[in-house]
């Protein structure tokens, strides 16, 4: 009859051969290698959650602060609607009437009005009689024949123009000087411009 403890029987089954001892530590440290492995794998996907998050959140907001300047912009246009009437109406006031106060109220709206706009950092782009054209900032929309400019110079300003910080929002309208054939305008037909030709530069 075995007298052995059930403690010592366990220990007794316990296989402490070095062979087995080197087989346990083999496959102890293939289970160590494995799980870091698998921790840089987790780790690694994490950093790139991260990574697509952070990129997405900043397209997000780009698209959104585009979405609102667009709508910034579109608003704008339509108050530069509003000063080319105010532009129109200030230069067709009749002189009889120059002085009225009814007449300088009109002149006071249409300077508060400028203001906002500068605040929203509009700016009118400067065209001057005699500049040469430049496609950055004008439009050409016809071609005036017999000036005393050089051919292509501005001649007249049409519509003004408009930048919106450090970029055109709406090139200015011109007329400019034509050269050898006073009948071709340099851009557009004649007429193009409107009703608003006879207007004089701002």
């Amino acid at each position: 009859m075995d007298k052995r403890t059930r403690a010592q029987q366990r220990a007794d089954e316990i296989d402490i051969s070095p062979a087995k001892l080197l087989a346990d530590i083999e496959r102890i440290s293939g289970e160590r290698d494995a799980a870091q492995l698998e921790k840089e794998e987790f780790l690694v996907a994490l950093q790139r959650e991260r990574a697509e998050f952070t990129n997405y959140k900043r397209r997000t907001a780009e698209e959104r602060q585009a979405m609102i300047g667009l709508a910034g912009e579109g608003l704008i246009n339509k108050v530069l609607t509003l000063a080319d009437d105010f532009d129109r109406a200030i230069d067709a006031r009749p002189a009889a009437i120059a002085d009225d106060p009814w007449v300088e109220g009109i002149a006071a709206i249409d300077r508060k009005l400028r203001q906002l706009l500068e605040s929203e950092g509009v700016s009118p782009i400067e065209t001057v009689a005699g500049t040469p054209f430049d496609p950055r900032e004008h439009e050409a929309v016809a071609g005036v024949p017999g000036t005393d400019h050089p051919d292509g110079a501005i001649v007249m300003e049409v519509r003004r123009g408009y930048r919106l910080r450090d970029r055109v929002l709406r090139p200015a309208l011109v007329a400019v000087a034509a050269g050898a054939e006073p009948n071709q305008p340099a851009s557009g037909q004649p007429g193009d411009a409107g009703p608003h030709s006879d207007n004089p530069i701002h």
